[in-house]
């Protein structure tokens, strides 16, 4: 039984280590959306964080500050998603589609 024991504790190591590298490359991977054609465009990592956001100058309307609200909004939550459903893939190929709560 001891050594049942520790193979698992053994695979349980293998596990984790893989979960930190897979941290490691997802914080630089990066995945990209934009709204309104193009006019507001955000980068997020696969840590789930924005790391850029470019907005074209022809957009910039003092008068509609709502419109531009709206498409930055698009942009990021589209640009989260991706790196949600990337993150999910990856941990999927890890674990073989087996859901762990709280891993990701």
């Amino acid at each position: 039984m001891a050594k049942g024991l520790g193979n698992i504790m053994k695979q349980a190591q293998l596990m984790q280590q893989k979960m930190e590298r897979l941290q490691q490359e997802l914080a630089t991977r990066q995945v990209e959306a934009s709204a309104g054609g193009g006019m507001v465009t955000a980068v997020v990592n696969g840590q789930h964080q924005v790391v850029s956001l470019r907005i074209e100058a022809s957009v910039v309307d003092p008068e509609d500050v709502e419109m531009l609200q709206d498409l930055v909004l698009a942009a990021v939550n589209e640009a989260l998603k991706k790196s949600q459903d990337m993150a999910q893939q990856e941990m999927n190929k890890l674990t073989g589609g087996f859901n762990i709560p709280g891993l990701m």
